[in-house]
């Protein structure tokens, strides 16, 4: 029975001399770069003696210090390959007085050692006596080896190896989902490490912030941007842009035409649109304020005119540049010929010649002058309009009205206008179409209430060259007077006056009725009371008398 041999020197011994595994070499070379520092908990509790942690020890130089470069290629071994070469590793073993296993005694561990890395638990130690030591644990990758090692690790080197790049790339590359562990490593950086390439540090908090600011001036400049971009596209759909008023006097030259009838609105869209004016309300609202009324004729302009001034020009405040005259309804041709001669300056004799040779404006022959036919309204001419040219306006005019109600053909429109001329001396313009409806009445055939008369006093008193409410009985039936309603039957020679567009209508279209007899009872209210028979109409007439003694002086 052999003696058993309790010394651990002797078995220190022995480990010394016993040929090192590849386990065994990988377990040292992680011990080495760990420092003895765990890097995963074990599986199971084990007791561990509390170690006295090594203060920093400068870095080991070698006795053989002359050999730096050799010292270099090993460090760049390890990181070219993770582990270091079979020659580097022999030198280093014998250097310590440690075996080097035969290249035959590794490659008799390749198959064992390749089982190891691919299936074998790493957390199941080769020997259960042996206590459990994180150094034993692969830190190299399979494909990183290259070829066999079979030398140890000289404790020296340790520091050389600890944080070397080509170890960390190995962490970081090691895919085993049975040892996931991260490296502690607290230890200052040695000093073969300044060889190495440094980690980038990260960017200066100065440069991060002046990008930010950057950033943010960027997008600040760019909302604005677009903000006024937006603007400028909103400002038309908005009517932010909208020009209110010019500010004057404007230039050039520009003629409107204000049809009768026309409102205040459609001639202030005209003006608009023409450039005269810059915004349409405005305008009427300046119109409106100048308490003016507005008047049928041709009116002279400036583009790009004040308000002010445009309404100037409209209401006959404005007549330093045109001729203007104004020509009220039921005007006779004489009045209406001298007011024109007033306001342009045209002789009256060069106005009554044109006037006595209605043929040249259109009218039939049964026409002895253009009574009738001068429209009455508010008229502005540019300065050199011939006489002949603002004649013709007022009667076109009055033809363009006609044949808007439908009266297109001369003789029927000489007719119509002289029936007019008596409805706007008669009644007062509530009544214009009960006023023609019954003068209609009076001229049917066959009609014994009035056999044919109309008898109206406004007829007489204009053949008489006169302007009486009050006729003698001899006036009445004095048949020489071609304009003598009483004694002549049928319709005068010919107007009696001018006759406004509401009357011009009612003549054309008379309202329909039974009436044969009207009388206005107030001359001021223009009240006029209408009837079928003589009896009833003497009563209206007692009332008219009766108005007239209490407003003395008004019906002479």
């Amino acid at each position: 029975m052999s003696p058993v041999n309790n010394d651990p020197s002797n078995d220190a011994a022995e480990d010394r001399t016993r040929p090192l595994t590849r386990r065994e070499i990988r377990a040292r070379e992680r011990f080495l770069e760990t420092q003895n520092q765990e890097v995963l908990p074990p599986p199971v509790p084990v007791h561990f003696e509390p170690a006295e942690v090594p203060k920093p020890q400068p870095a080991y130089v070698p006795d053989y210090a002359p050999a730096a470069p050799e010292a270099t290629a090993h460090a760049a071994g390890l990181r070219d390959h993770g582990v270091p070469n079979q020659a580097a590793a022999s030198e280093g073993a014998a250097a310590h007085g440690e075996p080097v296993q035969a290249d035959e005694d590794v490659q008799q561990h390749d198959a064992s050692d390749a089982g190891f890395l691919q299936h074998e638990d790493p957390l199941q130690h080769e020997d259960p006596a042996q206590p459990f030591d994180a150094a034993h644990y692969d830190m190299v990758h399979p494909d990183d080896m290259e070829h066999d090692d079979a030398a140890g690790y000289d404790v020296a080197h340790a520091d050389e190896f600890h944080e070397l790049p080509a170890h960390e790339e190995g962490l970081e590359h090691h895919h085993d989902p049975e040892l996931a562990y991260e490296v502690h490593d607290e230890h200052p950086a040695h000093d073969l490490m300044a060889t190495a390439t440094p980690v980038p540090k990260a960017r200066s908090k100065k440069v991060r912030r002046r990008r930010r600011l950057v950033a943010l001036l960027l997008t600040l400049t760019v909302f604005v941007t677009a903000v006024a971009v937006g603007a400028q596209f909103l400002k038309p759909l908005l009517g932010m842009d909208k020009v209110s008023d010019y500010p004057g006097p404007g230039t050039g030259s520009v003629t409107i035409t204000v049809a009768p009838g026309s409102g205040p609105k459609l001639v202030a869209t005209n003006l608009q649109s023409q450039h005269v004016i810059a915004d349409a309300d405005t305008f009427v609202a300046a119109f409106t304020a100048a308490g003016g009324e507005l008047s049928p004729g041709d009116f002279t302009f400036r583009t790009e005119m004040k308000n002010s001034d445009a309404v100037n020009v409209l209401i006959g405040k404005d007549t330093s540049k045109v001729m203007y005259f104004a020509l009220s309804a039921g005007l006779r041709i004489g009045e209406s010929l001298d007011a024109i001669s007033k306001g342009s300056g045209i002789p009256l004799s060069d106005l009554k010649a044109l006037s006595d040779s209605p043929g040249q404006f259109g009218l039939p022959a049964q026409a002895k002058n253009l009574e009738g036919f001068l429209a009455p309204g508010e008229y502005r001419f540019p300065l050199g309009t011939s006489a002949k040219d603002i004649l013709q306006k007022l009667v076109t005019s009055t033809t363009d009205e006609l044949k808007a109600q439908g009266v297109t053909d001369p003789v029927k429109q000489y007719q119509t206008i002289t029936v007019a001329s008596i409805v706007q001396a008669e009644g007062g313009q509530a009544d214009y179409g009960n006023v023609a409806g019954a003068i209609y009445n009076r001229l049917k055939p066959g009609n014994t209430e009035t056999n044919g008369l109309i008898q109206s006093d406004a007829t007489v008193t204009y053949g008489l060259g006169t302007k009486t409410f009050h006729l003698t009985d001899a006036q009445k039936a004095d048949k020489s007077n071609p304009y003598n309603t009483y004694a002549n039957v049928g319709l005068p020679v010919g107007p009696i006056g001018s006759p406004g567009k509401t009357a011009i209508d009612a003549a054309a279209k008379p309202t329909a009725n039974n009436y044969l007899y009207w009388v206005t009872i107030n001359l001021d209210t223009k009240e006029t009371k209408f009837s079928s028979t003589l009896a009833e109409h003497l009563k209206y007439v007692d009332q008219y008398n009766a108005w007239c003694a209490a407003n003395a002086g008004r019906c002479v």
